[in-house]
């Protein structure tokens, strides 16, 4: 079965944040990702990793003013020197933290901008990103993201991702292959896993449940196969990545939701199922 990471921004939320970490471990989960890491001091996360046992696989470079609803600037012509910036603090946790992977978010495109205006200035980013990570070992992710949940976002197609990637011909430059994101956009997602992982350029996948981006038992996507299918391209082709648990527990963020929805968790190798497991 694929390896879980549990994402801390979206699981455990009835826990404070540095608390998280705890309930993951005690659930079985041996990695986590976040969203963002830049409000809390290195060392704490840190050790809240050394003392579970964890392992830092993803988190996201700095988006802009996220409260005001931007997510990311890599597309938006002006903000180099902030992207630039943000990313460089970025990598400096990724160091900390042991961290191989950082995502990069494209940015809403703004209304009536020129898109090749937005693909320059998105490509030349990217290629900087990539270069300066590759000194610390550190792979650049893009993510084509839906524009239902986030209207006009500049990446939102596994074709135009992957296209990049293959440009601009960074070894390190990789795409994050969102489920969820890829369903809602696109549909046809075992046959995508099929022809994508086996490429080299996915460096990261992430899954919630289809619509309401609950558990991945709940909804329209069958995960039970999903998983399947990726552990079958997997042993051909040799992808070893982490699956992101990105998803809203359904019963919310009251006392041990998070862990009575981990019934969708298959059994595996070196991972506890916590509750158990069951496909309803």
């Amino acid at each position: 079965m694929p390896r879980f990471a549990a994402n801390l921004s979206l699981l455990y939320q009835e826990y404070a944040f540095l608390d998280r970490f705890a309930a993951a471990a005690a659930d079985g989960f041996v990695a986590v990702e976040y969203l963002f890491p830049y409000t809390f001091d290195m060392g704490a996360l840190h050790s809240s990793l050394q003392d579970h046992g964890l392992q830092q696989v993803l988190f996201n470079a700095p988006p802009g003013d996220w409260d005001a609803g931007e997510r990311g600037i890599a597309c938006l012509p002006g903000r180099e020197s902030e992207f630039r910036n943000g990313f460089v603090q970025a990598l400096d946790y990724a160091q900390a933290l042991n961290c191989p992977r950082i995502h990069v978010m494209a940015g809403i495109a703004p209304p009536g901008a020129d898109h090749a205006a937005l693909q320059a200035t998105y490509r030349a980013n990217l290629a900087w990103a990539a270069a300066k990570a590759s000194a610390a070992r550190c792979d650049v992710l893009i993510e084509p993201i839906n524009t239902r949940d986030f209207p006009r976002y500049f990446l939102n197609r596994q074709d135009a991702a992957h296209a990049l990637v293959q440009e601009i011909g960074a070894p390190n430059l990789k795409v994050q292959f969102d489920l969820y994101h890829c369903q809602i956009t696109e549909g046809d997602v075992a046959t995508k896993l099929r022809h994508y992982l086996p490429t080299g350029r996915v460096g990261h996948i992430q899954i919630a449940g289809v619509p309401e981006r609950h558990e991945p038992n709940v909804g329209e996507l069958n995960y039970h196969y999903l998983f399947g299918v990726i552990d079958q391209v997997s042993a051909q082709c040799g992808w070893d990545g982490w699956v992101g648990c990105e998803y809203r527990p359904a019963l919310g963020a009251v006392a041990g939701a998070t862990t009575e929805g981990l019934h969708w968790r298959p059994a595996q190798a070196g991972q506890t199922t916590g509750p158990g497991t069951r496909w309803p």
